[in-house]
């Protein structure tokens, strides 16, 4: 028969998710030498970088943020990107996927074309450029198959590569942190948070986010099953027409593939009552890159990408 030990009085579970989430990064910072934490702009981030500077506060945080910039991003996240930087008095790193296209490093995929995949090659040339040897980052199991099959702790070799049939057990949260030569660790705090949770600790930390996360009206065209935001990098094919709805974004991404919602929450309180009235993940009703194949996001992984 399992005993479950209560928690004390007064925590939660949001206390607890915050304080593994805490130690996770502490414990990480004192292992490597040359940690990052990547920084979309995106809900989870932003939670992720609230619990950094708790981590270490009273100090500034021990490591820069970086942002893989696919040049295709809202500009309503750029400008949040950059108020949260100094906000935060963090070093902002910024590796851009038109330089890595510039380079020849990956195909251009034209103007208008999806840049997701193409954030890899940009991501690892950073890593190896800034010799990082650690990567914070927001990910989380619930999001997609194969991130539930992630670490917190998840060793990447020398290509910058992910094999899930290789990785260090985590028995009892105990970790084993030790990166060797050439290879580099991406660290998850957020792995055992639900998209609810972030919510319900963005409502109590009152944790600032881009104003595209809460509805508001926005010229959208629908493609494969999506609201896509009509504009710069999204234009009408033949036969689509655009559209003025009331919607929100439940994650971040490139804008070419990232899709709206319906919705009228226009409140953290209202998101969360929303939340809970669906069975489909942000990024399984959102993310058009992701749906081409059931292994999309595991083989993008293995490739290193976030």
């Amino acid at each position: 028969m399992t005993t479950v030990t209560p928690s004390p009085a007064g925590v939660d579970h949001l206390d607890l998710l915050e304080s593994h989430a805490i130690f996770i990064l502490r414990e990480v910072a004192a292992e490597c030498e040359r940690p990052v934490l990547l920084f979309s702009g995106g809900k989870d981030s932003a939670v992720l970088l609230h619990l950094a500077a708790k981590a270490f506060a009273p100090q500034k945080l021990p490591f820069p943020i970086m942002q893989v910039d696919t040049g295709h991003n809202f500009h309503e996240v750029l400008e949040y990107r950059d108020a949260m930087a100094v906000k935060y008095g963090a070093q902002l790193l910024i590796a851009k996927v038109q330089d890595s296209i510039d380079q020849g490093r990956v195909p251009d995929p034209g103007p208008l074309g999806m840049r997701n995949r193409l954030q890899t090659v940009t991501l690892l040339d950073a890593i190896q450029h800034h010799k990082f040897d650690a990567a914070f980052g927001g990910a989380r199991r619930d999001e997609d198959k194969a991130r539930a099959k992630e670490r917190v702790l998840s060793f990447r070799d020398a290509f910058g590569q992910w094999d899930p049939r290789h990785q260090r057990p985590e028995l009892w949260q105990l970790y084993q942190g030790k990166v060797n030569a050439g290879e580099h660790l991406r660290a998850f705090p957020l792995s055992d948070w639900t998209e609810l949770d972030v919510w319900q600790y963005i409502e109590r930390e009152n944790v600032e986010l881009p104003t595209i996360y809460f509805a508001h009206k926005r010229p959208v065209i629908m493609r494969d099953g999506m609201w896509l935001a009509a504009g710069e990098f999204v234009h009408p094919k033949p036969g689509e027409i655009i559209e003025r709805h009331m919607v929100r974004y439940r994650t971040v991404g490139d804008a070419s593939c990232t899709g709206a919602v319906l919705s009228s929450a226009d409140t953290v309180a209202d998101i969360i009552h929303e939340i809970t009235l669906t069975n489909v993940s942000e990024r399984g009703a959102t993310r058009a890159d992701d749906k081409f194949s059931e292994t999309a996001m595991e083989d993008r992984k293995r490739e290193g990408y976030f």
